[in-house]
């Protein structure tokens, strides 16, 4: 699943809370993998190019045990399934998902003349590949008393505030704003809370420029660590609620 197959810590199961995180190996992704490692969770770094991943596990966590990359593809069912399998064997359970893995800022894009195959691979990474991760691993959340899931969305989402431009991207995280709303709903008699995150405006391969990346991913641990009275069925940025 990963070039080396990673190795659990201690018997194949932990103590400690375990966080899964898509698109981990770069941008807010990897950074809320760090700051994770830092809050004292075990983290699933999941990653599309298992080097990639394995090159930031072994950067965030150089002792390893921490930071576990493995390969996990939102677009592919069979990784996806494959990481939650391991997941379950290997440590016995998994507390946060953070939804992070996204691609097509498509600034060249309008939605009157929008290239429809951008669009699906949008929606298919952007919607469905958190849609696919968040069922894999609902059994293994399910088990946990504190579980939270995260869906890192974007102001761009905001149906209220769009006014053109970047189609495949607004259209695919306002469908992920959508899913957030359902799932909340769906999973509060299971104590599950699920937020959407605007990072805001970040340095990252995907954004240029910006405010600092580690700033953006603060941004998403604030979803991570609210206490089990906190909100569901959010949209925030920064602790703050954004319109929809």
């Amino acid at each position: 699943m990963t070039v080396t197959e990673p190795s659990p810590p201690g018997d194949g199961r932990t103590e400690r809370p375990v966080a899964v995180v898509t698109g981990a190996n770069r941008g807010i992704g990897r950074d809320v993998a760090r700051q994770l490692a830092g809050h004292g969770f075990v983290v699933i770094a999941g990653a599309r190019d298992p080097g990639q991943g394995e090159r930031t596990a072994r950067q965030l966590d150089p002792a390893g045990g921490t930071v576990i990359a493995l390969r996990l593809d939102v677009t592919d069912p069979a990784t996806i399934e494959a990481a939650a399998r391991w997941t379950a064997d290997n440590l016995g359970r998994a507390d946060v998902l953070v939804n992070n893995a996204a691609i097509h800022y498509d600034t060249w894009q309008q939605a009157q003349n929008a290239d429809l195959g951008v669009v699906r691979e949008a929606l298919d990474t952007n919607l469905l590949g958190a849609w696919r991760t968040t069922q894999a691993f609902l059994p293994l959340l399910r088990r946990s008393a504190h579980a939270r899931i995260v869906n890192v969305s974007s102001e761009g989402g905001s149906i209220s505030e769009m006014t053109g431009g970047t189609p495949a991207y607004s259209v695919s995280k306002a469908a992920l704003n959508a899913l957030t709303r359902l799932l909340a709903g769906e999973l509060r008699a299971d104590r599950i809370l699920v937020n959407a995150v605007c990072p805001g405006w970040t340095d990252t391969d995907m954004g240029r420029g910006g405010r600092p990346v580690a700033e953006g991913a603060a941004s998403v641990m604030w979803a991570v660590l609210l206490p089990d009275d906190g909100p569901t069925g959010g949209f925030y940025r920064d602790g703050q609620p954004l319109p929809w």
